[in-house]
């Protein structure tokens, strides 16, 4: 198998566990969402020290503990991700399955905002009509639910921040999600302790297979961050950008189709202005990658005759 199709498949295999992840959360109740989230970070460093140690790579943590702004950054990303998490699960677990979908929806537009105010980037045309459409498009959700869509734009906010602090960061995924896991593990475990000793864990005494599916918490979150690296290291990056819709298409189709989540007219309107701008963005950005490839190629030297 090329490279390539080995890309899409890991691609499509991340957004497909992400896109039905709402099905696995609704299974891990009467759990709380914070219980929930602590196990989810608790076996997550379980579940990756394990892989680690398989390939023979626990060796980067002392590397890593000698650079001090490295370390910082990680408890950024990590207190990003737990909100992150936390947010998700609780949106799920409150049947707002919708509303989460409109997070990861609006998530590129986040990112792109980001880049003008925190990278000092500058947008072309169509960029900022995106912004503006999304803009447009808030402010319609707003009406309907006759509230900010406060889920959604903490989802999009959080992993957003989330992967601009990755991306300085620069660490591969495995690495860096057992050391953002770590550093949540203690506050996490004395959470669990702590509902332990007063009688309100839901863990160990619902049934055997809820306990199970508290403990592979931990490998449902690792697994497709894992194929998502695999599939970011061989495919473009617009053909990545344009993969990444499914998952909220999926998470939408469940809060809708399974769990029966209102859709009113209004809401559906903001939804419809939100595909636009991110239609109006995707478009965009393949037409730039293929002129910069289309400039690369005309300025490269021809090669000498032999």
């Amino acid at each position: 198998m090329t490279p390539l199709r080995l890309g899409y498949l890991y691609g499509f295999g991340a957004y497909l566990l992400w896109g039905f992840f709402p099905l696995y959360l609704k299974l891990l109740r009467p759990a709380g969402p914070l219980e929930i989230l602590a196990h989810r970070i608790v076996w997550s460093v379980v579940f990756v020290a394990l892989l680690l140690a398989a390939m023979r790579n626990i060796g980067f943590l002392r590397a890593l503990a000698r650079r001090p702004r490295a370390l910082a950054g990680i408890a950024v990303a990590a207190a990003l991700i737990a909100v992150n998490w936390g947010t998700y699960i609780y949106g799920v677990n409150s049947d707002r399955v919708v509303e989460t979908a409109l997070g990861y929806f609006i998530n590129p537009l986040v990112v792109v905002l980001l880049g003008v105010t925190v990278l000092r980037e500058r947008l072309r045309p169509a960029q900022w009509a995106a912004l503006g459409v999304g803009g447009l498009a808030v402010a319609v959700l707003t009406v309907d639910y006759g509230r900010l869509p406060y889920l959604a734009l903490t989802l999009a906010l959080s992993f957003g921040g989330y992967g601009l602090v990755k991306k300085r960061l620069g660490l591969p995924a495995a690495e860096g999600l057992f050391v953002e896991s770590a550093v949540l593990a203690l506050p996490a475990l004395g959470y669990l302790g702590w509902l332990t000793m007063n009688g309100d864990a839901a863990f160990g005494h619902v049934s055997a297979g809820h306990t199970v599916l508290l403990v592979l918490a931990g490998a449902a979150t690792a697994i497709p961050l894992l194929l998502f690296a695999g599939a970011a290291n061989r495919l473009p990056l617009t053909s990545l950008g344009m993969i990444q819709y499914l998952a909220p298409i999926l998470q939408l189709a469940c809060g809708v189709l399974i769990f029966h989540e209102p859709m009113p007219p209004a809401r559906l309107a903001g939804f419809a202005l939100v595909w636009v701008a991110l239609i109006v963005f995707t478009v965009d950005a393949v037409q730039h990658t293929r002129r910069t490839r289309a400039t690369a190629r005309t300025k490269a030297p021809a090669l000498a005759p032999q």
